[in-house]
């Protein structure tokens, strides 16, 4: 260590000398008069991802890098002989990595003269990573209007009521199946508010129990409980942006009661604290199940309801919404090319049928999964075809998928896609009103969409019922 030379200490005192700066839970870094190093303890060598080797006996500004504009606190203390204390600092080693600490650099004198700098530095280099990682979930709302895919006439009429809704602060209930899309239009109606700077935070409320789920929702007060510490809920964290609670209907009915509260007081009060806190937040819900059919089960308080359905969205079916089924394939191949570095073109023509007649039980999260396993099964392939599809997603088709393409109608003619998809969902949808003798309830059933759905599609297809 060239420390030794420069003190001129014994081999033994040496040794003690380095033992006792190694095991400093400190990073200590000294520089003599012309700024080489001469000190370099070993948890500056973790907190910098550096040997000893590479920083000591070299001029410190020929090691690091400092942004434009900047120099090393080292340096800064070197060059005006005064104390740097508490300098928050970034800059990067040798291998271009960023680096943030937090410093205390002190001039080193002798008889009146300077001859060094001393730092102490505690690496924030992680909590830095961390802060921004926290930062990004609770800003987490990735996803726009625009990144809503679909032409059909129900998505695009939800697109068009939720771009209507993010104009205010009012609650919004965002009902649909599991795997519709309900989170994407909850972070669109966030990201097109005037609350889209401020913070996006996301609970699903049936991920934790009530003990836990009612302190992270309101918050602690010290000694509420064995342990307990003084901490905001995610109200508090939500302050002037959006919170958005999933599966609001699994919370118990006095939990329930407590967030009715909440929003209509618009204060929160933490857990085994005294006072009130005024809140600012916008509130938007979501369940996977028919309101009315939860209030009656009581698995939803009615006037909870009342109060987050302000503005209530449903989010149709894939089944209901079967024209958006091939932008979705190509968009998910599209995807996962991107991903696994693929050149998949599309997927075949009864693989096409057979998705345009399938239920979609899991919607356009299954979609997307089917299109995923099959994509991992391709070698040299560019076509997804039947026998590429999950022998899972097959197994739980109620026909075999041979079966399912026969009613489309076959020709040598090369026509549009969009015509095509007309053509079968006209045949197919004429074929089940007459099996249902042109009874309209029935044949919706069997297809398993709205009345009023199948209403729309016979006029749009012109299709007159028997």
């Amino acid at each position: 260590m060239s420390s030794g030379q420069k003190l001129n200490l014994p081999d033994h005192t040496l040794h003690v000398f380095e033992s006792i700066l190694d095991s400093v839970n400190e990073g200590i870094h000294v520089i003599d008069a012309s700024g080489t190093t001469i000190v370099y303890n070993r948890k500056m060598t973790e907190m910098e991802s550096m040997s000893k080797r590479d920083v000591l006996n070299k001029p410190l500004d020929e090691v690091f890098q400092f942004p434009p504009g900047q120099e090393s606190t080292l340096l800064t203390c070197l060059r005006t002989g005064k104390s740097v204390r508490n300098v928050r600092q970034t800059y990067f080693n040798d291998k271009g990595q960023e680096i943030t600490t937090i410093n205390n650099t002190f001039p080193i004198l002798k008889d009146g003269e300077l001859i060094g700098a001393m730092e102490l530095a505690n690496d924030v280099t992680k909590m830095e990573r961390l802060i921004r990682e926290n930062l990004w979930e609770k800003n987490g709302a990735r996803y726009t209007f625009d990144k809503i895919i679909g032409v059909s006439p129900a998505i695009l009429e939800v697109v068009e009521n939720a771009k209507r809704a993010a104009r205010t602060s009012s609650s919004v209930l965002v009902v649909g199946e599991t795997g519709a899309g309900k989170e994407l239009f909850v972070q669109s109606i966030h990201n097109a508010s005037l609350r889209a700077s401020a913070p996006f935070i996301s609970q699903n409320c049936a991920a934790l129990p009530d003990s836990l789920i009612e302190g992270l929702l309101f918050g602690t007060a010290r000694g509420a409980f064995t342990g307990a510490v003084e901490r905001p809920g995610l109200f508090e964290q939500a302050e002037g942006g959006t919170l958005f609670l999933d599966e609001i209907n699994s919370l118990s009915m006095p939990l329930q009661a407590k967030l009715l509260r909440a929003l209509q007081e618009k204060s929160i009060r933490r857990i085994g604290d005294t006072k009130d806190r005024s809140i600012d937040v916008r509130i938007v819900a979501a369940m996977n199940e028919d309101p009315v059919e939860a209030i009656s089960h009581q698995r939803l308080r009615k006037d909870l309801y009342y109060r987050l359905g302000v503005v209530t969205l449903f989010i149709p079916p894939l089944r209901e919404r079967r024209e958006d089924i091939p932008l979705l394939i190509q968009h998910f191949i599209d995807k996962y090319n991107h991903l696994f570095q693929m050149s998949v073109e599309g997927v075949s023509e009864d693989v096409l049928a057979f998705f345009m007649g399938h239920d979609w039980p899991g919607n356009v999260r299954e979609l997307q999964h089917v299109i995923e396993g099959a994509m991992n099964l391709m070698v040299d392939e560019t076509v997804i075809t039947s026998e590429l599809l999950p022998y899972h997603f097959l197994r739980r088709t109620s026909a075999p998928i041979k079966e399912k393409i026969t009613v489309l109608p076959v020709s040598d003619e090369i026509s549009p896609l969009k015509q095509k998809m007309q053509e079968f969902e006209t045949y197919y949808i004429q074929k089940v009103v007459e099996k249902n003798n042109g009874n309209i309830s029935r044949a919706a059933k069997d297809l398993q969409i709205s009345r009023q759905s199948l209403q729309y599609r016979l006029r749009k297809l012109g299709v007159k019922p028997v």
